[in-house]
């Protein structure tokens, strides 16, 4: 019972995040059917010049706020960094992060990469990472309490039927927990609480912090408040409860900018303001600055920082004399899969919604013969490839060679198809562009499918059958549902114009395909042989010694290549790079990990060698260089020059999540080393 709360509690955000994007296209579409992209169009033509130009320098104050988040985190981690440093740091880390979301390359990624570079160890670089992502909360709570005190009921969704004592409960329970976090600061800092030490900022930074956060939010949410026109009752007060509610709603959905559901909370929250193309006109603005923009110009400051770093590497110019340490081994974060991810993802839904926003397809210029069937078809077939767009799209965050190849051709399809309906020109637009994009990164999807990834057994053929017969079982449907004026899946499913049997049809069949789609390209289930006699020899014939100690060894899908790991805490720390056939080590340390998410852990690799650097960034992994006593260097107290006893560069690693697991880890590395694993 506990391990399945444990896999249910794992798969929670993703829930979350599915359930929130489905409310958000179920009440655009509901409630604000009639929109129409020329208004929305109409709307932005209507911004004024000086307004456009008054939100931008909001955005920049806004961005330079942040900064100041990672200038106190290094000071609370005990490490001068210059400011111009923490300003490209903070801004190539939260334009990423803010349109990547958490699923791929993270803010923390970024500062990895950068901080360790200019010398900061792996615990100092932890701490500023934890201290930025807390700052934020703070601020958030801050406004929020003051929201629900004075103006309760502007949030979207609850303002109208939460009872107002509730409303005021949750205000101060916000306040209490910042009031709460100040008075640990000043009372419990450097103490040992529970056999744990606080390592808390000073009350006065506690102070300093709290403040930095509300302003950041205030002045952010002053971006949107400048784009919208003059309404009456809308004050700034009560528009900052309307959207510090909706950028909630977009973080808690998990996907890359909150991308829909952001929106919709807006739309809900300021309707009764203003009208829809006006909201709409405002967010697109606020986003270009907000994200487009900023994630333009992080990307390529970063890539041209990664050009410099590689230059001086093989020119052999020596680091900066402050930065004696040697640096984290962070391969670039791998922005190609994050993007593709992110950019197959908004197709997706875009497919979906084709039918949300108003538009008279004009079908005179095809051939009449195919464009009766396109206009039979209507938004069914798109809204059928956007599912399996957004299944495909986890597939190939998880390197699936085949969902890259499916993503590919079902977005061409998609795009044949609006162009066959007379959908505005900038849909199959994108839909190509997406998919030019994608073509040429075929190195990145290495893993294999679970369906070609071994015989054709019943976990195989099962999925395989199943998604054929949903197939057949939609184009019967199809013909029954041509009919409505808005017959994309989901839309029959909540057409009431439907009869119950077929609209449930509908919908266990479209959710049946996918389930089967996402069994056949999602990896199989990992197991793993027991460490004992068998284990060991058949680990020795792979050429490798045996660990004097381990759990178990783990097997890449040819079952040539394996990884011994041991259980530690909340890590499965694989002991070493994968032995056997080269073909199969880089499927042994994918299964590895898929191994640890299965048992609610987090992956680590101990001595790992340069060879699959790469691959461990790509699982999001941080490679710490280990000094001859096998400990990190630079925490390591007889070795801090950086070098080993005969001087030369650490050629072993320590793979982990820094952030979360280094302290777990640095315990049981002497104990690693003196037993010669």
């Amino acid at each position: 019972m506990g391990d399945t709360l444990k896999r249910l509690l794992r798969h929670l955000p993703a829930l979350l995040g599915l359930l929130l994007l489905g409310g958000a296209i179920y009440v655009v579409q509901k409630e604000f059917r009639n929109l129409r992209i020329e208004d929305i169009q109409r709307a932005l033509e209507a911004i004024p010049t000086r307004t456009l130009v008054i939100a931008f320098l909001w955005n920049l104050l806004s961005y330079g706020i942040l900064t100041f988040y990672d200038r106190l985190g290094t000071y609370y981690a005990g490490r001068s960094v210059s400011y111009g440093k923490v300003a490209f740091a903070s801004f190539c880390a939260y334009s990423l992060a803010h349109n990547l979301g958490f699923a791929a390359v993270s803010g923390a990624a970024v500062r990895y990469r950068l901080y360790a570079h200019w010398g900061l160890t792996p615990l100092q670089i932890a701490k500023v990472v934890g201290f930025c992502s807390l700052t934020f909360g703070l601020g958030g709570m801050v406004l929020g309490g003051i929201v629900l005190f004075f103006e309760p009921e502007a949030v979207p969704f609850f303002g109208n039927w939460l009872p107002l004592w509730l409303m005021h409960a949750i205000g101060g329970l916000l306040w209490a927990i910042v009031a709460g976090y100040i008075t640990l600061s000043r009372l419990l800092r450097g103490r040992t609480v529970f056999g744990h030490e606080l390592d808390l900022p000073g009350w006065r930074m506690a102070i300093l912090q709290v403040l930095l956060a509300t302003v950041d939010v205030a002045v952010t949410a002053s971006i949107v408040y400048t784009l919208l026109p003059a309404a009456p009752g809308l004050n700034y007060l009560r528009f900052l409860g309307i959207y510090v509610a909706s950028y909630t709603a977009g973080l808690a959905a998990n996907i890359p900018g909150g991308i829909g559901v952001f929106d919709t909370a807006m739309l809900i929250g300021l309707s009764p303001y203003m009208e829809p193309p006006q909201i709409l006109g405002a967010v697109v603005v606020f986003r270009l600055y907000y994200y487009i923009i900023p994630l333009f110009l992080a990307g390529g400051l970063f890539a041209g920082n990664e050009i410099m770093l590689r230059g001086r590497t093989l020119l052999h110019v020596a680091p900066p004399p402050r930065s004696r340490l040697p640096t984290a081994r962070w391969s670039e974060p791998d922005f190609v899969v994050a993007a593709v991810t992110g950019a197959v993802s908004i197709c997706g839904a875009l497919l979906l919604c084709l039918g949300v926003v108003e538009h008279r397809p004009d079908f005179s210029w095809i051939d009449p013969d195919f464009a009766e069937v396109a206009a039979q078809a209507g938004a069914f077939v798109p809204s059928l490839i956007g599912g399996a767009l957004m299944v495909c799209a986890v597939a190939m965050s998880q390197r699936v060679t085949l969902a890259w190849g499916i993503t590919i051709a079902l977005l061409l399809l998609a795009a044949a198809f609006t162009v066959a309906q007379s959908e505005p020109l900038w849909i199959p637009a994108v839909l190509v562009l997406a998919g030019v994009l994608i073509a040429p990164f075929r190195n990145a999807f290495y893993r294999h499918a679970r369906l070609l990834s071994g015989p054709m057994e019943g976990t195989v053929a099962g999925p395989l059958l199943t998604l054929a017969g949903c197939i057949l079982a939609l184009a019967a449907f199809e013909p029954h549902v041509r009919w409505l004026a808005d017959n994309s899946w989901w839309e029959v499913v909540l057409s009431p114009a439907v009869s119950n049997s077929l609209r449930a049809s509908v919908a266990f069949t479209v959710v049946l395909a996918l389930l089967a789609l996402w069994g056949l390209l999602r990896p199989s289930r990992v197991r793993f042989l027991a460490w004992g006699e068998e284990a060991r020899q058949r680990y020795g014939l792979l050429g490798a010694s045996p660990p004097a100690e381990a759990d178990g060894i783990v097997w890449g899908e040819a079952n040539r290549a394996g990884i011994p790991f041991r259980r530690t805490g909340r890590v499965m720390l694989g002991l070493g790079d994968p032995v056997g056939a080269e073909s199969d080590r880089i499927s042994a340390i994918w299964r590895l990990r898929d191994l640890a998410r299965q048992e609610g852990l987090d992956p680590a690799i101990w001595r790992a060698g340069d060879d699959y650097l790469e691959v461990y960034a790509d699982l999001g992994l941080v490679a710490l260089p280990l000094g001859a006593d096998g400990m990190p260097l630079g925490d390591s107290e007889d070795d801090s020059s950086g070098a080993d006893s005969s001087g030369l560069r650490a050629i072993q690693y320590l793979v982990c999540k820094a952030e979360r697991d280094l302290s777990i880890l640095l315990p049981m590395l002497p104990k690693l080393a003196r037993a010669g694993q």
